[in-house]
């Protein structure tokens, strides 16, 4: 019976290897790679709530021994309960902005959008070490107002990631996207922590 779930747990890394492509020399190659890693989250608004903080502020701290990773908050535009489409386009013109000027010309950027391809956190994992093995130091993710994100901050972007068709308040998605920053590190490292 012992052997049989040795076997098993051969399959399955033998699986999680296929799928992430990623061996061990390639792990440790990333590992010293990831001292030059700069990975930055560009949230609206800002954020109130003590749990969310606090349960950033921990991935934040797991995340330093990784990587430089620092959330930038950008003011979001106050307006009215209901608005008309010229002034939704207004708010998010505004709001596209201020996240335009906070994206450096070198930087990869991911948006987070509804319409955006979805990942596993395997396939995550090894885009993020795809990226740094080619050079990209710099990495950074857009979460855009209650209204989302402009044209021009989507076209901006390398690459739009999805969460699934479930809306999500965006102080909410930093706390989940930190998360899964980190889990694509312990996948990336082989750890216990992604089972």
């Amino acid at each position: 019976m012992e052997n049989h779930k040795i076997v098993g747990n051969m399959q399955k890394l033998a699986r999680l290897s296929k799928l992430t492509d990623f061996s061990l020399k390639k792990r440790k190659r990333f590992r010293k790679g990831m001292l030059n890693l700069n990975i930055k989250i560009i949230g609206v608004g800002k954020l109130k709530e003590k749990y969310f903080k606090a349960g950033i502020a921990e991935y934040a701290k797991r995340l330093s021994r990784f990587c430089k990773f620092e959330i930038v908050e950008v003011p979001d535009e106050k307006a009215p309960e209901s608005l008309s489409q010229s002034e939704m386009a207004t708010v998010m013109a505004k709001e596209g902005d201020r996240i335009l000027a906070k994206i450096k010309d070198r930087e990869y950027v991911y948006a987070l959008a509804i319409k955006g391809k979805e990942r596993t956190s395997e396939e995550f994992a090894a885009e993020l070490a795809k990226l740094t093995t080619y050079g990209h130091s710099d990495i950074t993710f857009v979460i855009g107002g209650s209204l989302g994100l402009t044209p021009a901050v989507l076209k901006r972007a390398d690459a739009q990631i999805s969460f699934g068709r479930f809306t999500l308040p965006h102080q909410l998605m930093r706390l989940v996207l930190t998360e899964q920053i980190y889990r694509a590190f312990m996948i990336n490292e082989g750890s216990p922590y992604h089972k």
